[in-house]
């Protein structure tokens, strides 16, 4: 049931055992932020298995100084690992950058391509909180779309 997901901030000042405990107590669907389950190659391993979300906010990790520039920002390690990450605004009013911002200084920072941004809208649509048959559709346009740009 849509009305019922279970979701926590974890993992983003918090250690690795803010996610565990997200998961194993709280049973959350999705962690919102856990950036720093890196840090416990367990934790990676299970979120990777479970295909548990995290939905990654790289200018409020700076703004709070989870990472000290965005060049040592660790999305594409979590990418590399397996992880279903998205990239999100947090609060944009409050710490800067909506949408098109954190996607801007993040590519430009780190080391993603083409591919990347199609993982990272994958996961978003998978990681939502839509109806399944919205998921599909949104997915499957994606997918005809970077075909196309691949191709």
């Amino acid at each position: 049931d849509q009305a019922q997901a279970q979701v926590a901030h974890a993992g983003e000042e918090g250690p690795p055992a803010y996610i565990w405990n997200a998961l194993d107590v709280l049973k959350v669907e999705r962690i919102d932020h856990g950036v720093r389950c890196v840090e416990d190659p367990t934790l990676v391993q299970r979120l990777a298995r479970e295909g548990i979300a995290l939905t990654v906010c790289p200018l409020s990790n700076i703004k709070l100084c989870v990472f000290p520039q965005m060049q040592h920002h660790n999305l594409a390690q979590l990418l590399d690992a397996g992880l279903k990450a998205t990239v999100n605004s947090d609060d944009p009013a409050y710490f800067g950058g909506y949408m098109n911002q954190n996607f801007a200084e993040t590519f430009a920072s780190l080391p993603l391509d083409a591919a990347a941004a199609y993982t990272l809208a994958r996961n978003s649509f998978e990681a939502s909180f839509a109806e399944r048959s919205q998921k599909v559709k949104w997915v499957d346009r994606l997918d005809e779309s970077f075909a196309r740009f691949a191709a």
